[in-house]
């Protein structure tokens, strides 16, 4: 098999397994048309190579719809990057973390239950040791997600 085709095959088996992680074996490898040894060798060799990390949880359409999420824009004190990066990695309603140029240091995506339980979080990363001060646009609504 040549390169592009390997890669090609292994773009689309990293694309069913972002869909679904717990897609079997034995229908990846009829969907990528290789045989089941083929593909289990690939995905421990993109495992080894670490291109796939892991496996994590992925919430079903309705519960994520459900959540009330925000853009928290996060001005970060001289010298407070590293603490506060840890901070905001131990709070569960961070999902996603940049780090930024411009007027802002970092851009957390948070995600909670409720308004309320947003409105907490906000507080919280507002209190961290590090943080100097923070601007949160919460999210309305989705109109594309790719």
């Amino acid at each position: 098999m040549d390169e592009v085709t390997k890669n090609d095959k292994d773009t689309l088996l990293l694309s069913l397994l972002a869909e679904n992680a717990r897609t079997p074996i034995a229908e990846l490898a009829r969907q990528l048309g290789l045989s089941r040894t083929t593909v289990q060798a690939r995905i421990e060799r993109l495992e080894r190579s670490r291109v796939i990390a892991g496996y994590t949880l992925r919430r079903g359409a309705a519960a994520e719809r459900a959540m009330v999420k925000g853009h928290v824009l996060i001005t970060v004190k001289p010298k407070s990057a590293r603490e506060t990066i840890a901070a905001l990695t131990g709070l569960p309603e961070v999902r996603t973390l940049h780090s930024v140029s411009g007027a802002v240091d970092l851009i957390a995506i948070v995600a909670a239950n409720s308004v309320e339980a947003l409105d907490a979080v906000i507080d919280r990363i507002g209190e961290l040791d590090g943080v100097e001060r923070t601007q949160t646009s919460v999210i309305l609504a989705t109109r594309i997600d790719r």
